[in-house]
């Protein structure tokens, strides 16, 4: 049975940081592309960022270049998202998902690209 599991959400300050992590089971985790997703209340779910399943390949939102890191270690299965210099306008659900069909080179910011997903860690950017 194949299994995300997001962790690391919390409340911080702005400009703190966060790492999220996405710890996956019950799929040949490299041979996947794996994407970070977002969902505020009353928005739609954006891309974040993704990773090919080198781990050679990443992709970021405009709105988080700079700030966030997206990084894999496949003997581990996990999925990590270092966020930096934290804004308000970052609070949302964050989401990690399984990009549909293996590939090497390849991950999407589109959620409809993506097939098996996590329940979601909330982060909350206040003071």
């Amino acid at each position: 049975q194949w299994q995300l599991v997001e962790s690391g959400g919390g409340l911080v300050q702005p400009g703190g940081s966060l790492r999220l992590s996405c710890a996956a089971s019950g799929f040949t985790f490299n041979h996947y592309a794996i994407g970070w997703f977002r969902q505020a209340p009353g928005k739609e779910r954006e891309g974040v960022s993704c990773i090919n399943s080198r781990g050679g390949g990443t992709n970021y939102a405009d709105s988080v270049k700079g700030r966030f890191t997206i990084s894999r270690d496949n003997a581990k299965n996990t999925v990590y998202l270092q966020m930096n210099s934290l804004k308000p306008e970052d609070t949302a659900i964050y989401y990690c998902a399984r990009l549909k069909g293996p590939t090497n080179y390849y991950c999407s910011g589109y959620p409809y690209e993506y097939d098996y997903w996590g329940q979601g860690t909330q982060v909350t950017v206040s003071s």
